[in-house]
């Protein structure tokens, strides 16, 4: 007997709950995101159906050009507390296993289960038959929590998949860099540069020249993805985030410092509310300036606390530290907690 970590990812989550709810947009494409008109600027798409996805319609494009792509889509707003109150359903489902189970977010949950070997590399496809009346998921399973992750999406929808160390040279080893969960196009383009741009060539790569461009931590742990390792135990203990944020994108670009001002108030005040009694002992500040120039920057408090004016004099001040000479097209604030 020997465990076995599993990856299990919702399809479609957030479609698929809006579909749950209203049959009658089964087997049409629809699409979620911002407040569902797709005209609206700066919007983008938080989940899309597979229907849609056969349009080229997927998560984080624009809304505006998956309406180009797919005008006949049902365009939807994000109803958070309905995918929530679906997800916590799934997880306490979940959660009544004798395995240990670990929620990942919304749509993504680890359970670990002891096999004397793991089911099947390719998905059974009675599987692929999906339920009226339920939600749907993909299952990865690996040696670890990166593989695991990564088998969910070979075989989506409903579909059941491995990835292990044995097999991981043969699966991966041609593929993008930019395969690897936590390699985004722009490190895979800073890979491609240096000539890495398989996951064999990262794999084999010199950890000396990737901690010199990739720094001392980044770059080993870019090769340490590209090997096929990552952490394999799960726990029942929840996750305990370390900080909170909010952000807004404006649709027309703000020019007034005072209405930036007033924003940056605004999102500290809410944050200072949802401390949940954890005491806040740093706060920092996003600007995106048009066209797409993004900068943070923060401040350490004097001492730990939950004070709102205290939190939102603090978010000005680093506001102020800012140059305002530039139109903004989003601000942000996140507190980090003691």
């Amino acid at each position: 007997m020997r465990d076995w970590v599993l990856h299990l990812d919702l399809d479609a989550f957030m479609a698929a709950v809006e579909i749950l709810r209203n049959p009658e947009l089964r087997g049409r494409p629809v699409v979620v995101g911002g407040n569902g008109d797709p005209t609206t600027p700066r919007t983008v798409v938080a989940t899309a159906s597979y229907e849609a996805r056969e349009y080229g319609v997927h998560s984080g494009l624009p809304m505006r050009t998956a309406l180009r792509r797919c005008p006949d889509a049902v365009y939807l707003p994000i109803d958070l507390p309905a995918y929530e109150a679906a997800s916590a359903a799934v997880m306490t489902l979940l959660h009544t296993s004798p395995s240990p189970s670990r929620c990942g977010g919304l749509d993504e949950a680890l359970p670990r289960r002891p096999h004397r070997r793991p089911r099947g590399s390719r998905p059974r496809h009675p599987a692929r038959r999906h339920p009226q009346d339920r939600l749907t998921c993909s299952i990865g399973i690996g040696d670890n929590k990166h593989q695991a992750k990564l088998a969910a999406q070979f075989e989506k929808p409903s579909g059941v998949s491995r990835l292990t160390t044995d097999t991981w040279p043969h699966v991966m080893g041609e593929r993008p860099t930019t395969a690897l969960w936590g390699i985004g196009a722009k490190t895979g383009k800073k890979l491609a540069d240096l000539g890495l741009h398989t996951v064999a060539q990262l794999a084999a790569a010199d950890p000396a020249e990737l901690a010199a461009r990739f720094g001392p931590t980044n770059g080993p742990w870019l090769r340490y993805l590209a090997l096929g390792k990552g952490e394999s135990t799960v726990t029942t203990t929840p996750w305990v985030p370390r900080g909170h944020s909010h952000e807004t994108t404006f649709t027309q670009d703000l020019t007034d410092p005072a209405a930036m001002r007033a924003h940056v108030a605004a999102m500290a005040v809410r944050l200072a509310a949802e401390t949940e009694g954890r005491p806040v002992v740093r706060v920092t500040v996003k600007v995106r300036s048009a066209p797409f120039t993004t900068h943070t920057r923060q401040a350490k408090l004097p001492e730990p606390t939950h004070d709102a004016t205290t939190i939102e004099q603090a978010a000005l001040a680093v506001f102020d530290r800012f140059d305002h000479g530039r139109p903004v097209r989003l601000l942000g604030v996140s507190v980090e907690y003691g």
